[in-house]
């Protein structure tokens, strides 16, 4: 898991390609609220937010 994000990280720096920072997190906070939702007992509380 840490090569996969060190390789990506090289990459980023190599090719210049800081703008993709944000765009991964925001996606992977997607995710985590969405694995939060379906799964919680918060759940209904998040429903107006998604």
């Amino acid at each position: 898991m840490f090569h996969l994000l060190r390789e990506f990280l090289r990459f980023l720096r190599q090719e210049k390609k800081w703008w993709l920072i944000p765009l991964v997190l925001v996606l992977l906070l997607l995710g985590v609220i969405f694995l939060v939702s379906s799964s919680s007992a918060i759940a209904p509380f998040l429903y107006p937010f998604l």
